[in-house]
């Protein structure tokens, strides 16, 4: 018989992965626990590392404090102590982790491609969450972004017009937050910025745009 855990992905590596009723579920379930309901001890006797190659301070106490309201024993790395100043490499860290029995992996990299990289070299039962890499993926922060849209207009973003404004060029964030968006079917996106910070490939397809130079930016293109 088919069970439904086995359509649930393993790792969360980036949002484009993540079909609109996945995303559907997280958001409701995220938004029964900022209404109170208490989060079940899914981890209970797990361990799980907060594995960061790139300083954080929020986003790391964040995951900590999740992990052990979820019941994980919390193992934390700071690349700055650790043997990679060495000369280990990443993927030698990881798996020296992952030996000690470690089943949860949270990774912030400030290399584009890195999570995924790690993720391919996970044990059976071992998941990876990706907590930022370079300048590609925020998957947690997109779908927070998302939540708090859903909290302030409602759950339909077909009628939504949202713009992001600034450097998207080099904003993993706002790359994350568009693949929501556009899986969630948000009525219209506009992207506003200094041509110089956009992306150049097809990162704003669908995206109606403006750039500075435009006059009072008013003329969007697509």
């Amino acid at each position: 018989m088919h069970s439904p855990a086995a359509d649930r992905p393993r790792h969360l590596l980036d949002l484009a992965r993540l079909p609109a009723a996945r995303i559907d579920t997280l958001l409701r379930r995220a938004q029964m626990f900022a209404e109170g309901a208490q989060a079940p001890a899914a981890l209970a006797g797990a361990a799980v590392c907060t594995l960061f190659f790139e300083p954080s301070t929020r986003t790391r106490l964040s995951f900590q404090l999740a992990a052990q309201r979820l019941g994980a024993h919390v193992l934390n790395f700071d690349a700055s102590t650790a043997s990679t100043t060495k000369g280990e490499t990443d993927l030698d860290t990881f798996r020296t982790i992952q030996a000690m029995g470690v089943r949860g992996f949270v990774v912030r990299h400030k290399t584009d491609g890195a999570v995924a990289a790690l993720a391919e070299a996970a044990q059976p039962g071992v998941a990876v969450l990706n907590a930022g890499d370079g300048r590609s993926h925020h998957p947690t922060q997109g779908l927070l972004d998302m939540l708090t849209l859903r909290q302030a207009k409602g759950e339909d973003f077909s009628k939504l017009k949202v713009v992001i404004v600034g450097d998207v060029r080099h904003s993993r964030v706002a790359r994350s937050d568009l693949h929501a968006l556009r899986a969630l079917g948000c009525g219209e996106i506009r992207i506003c910025g200094p041509a110089a910070l956009l992306p150049d490939d097809d990162t704003l397809a669908g995206c109606a745009i403006a750039t500075t130079s435009t006059p009072r930016w008013t003329a969007w293109t697509r």
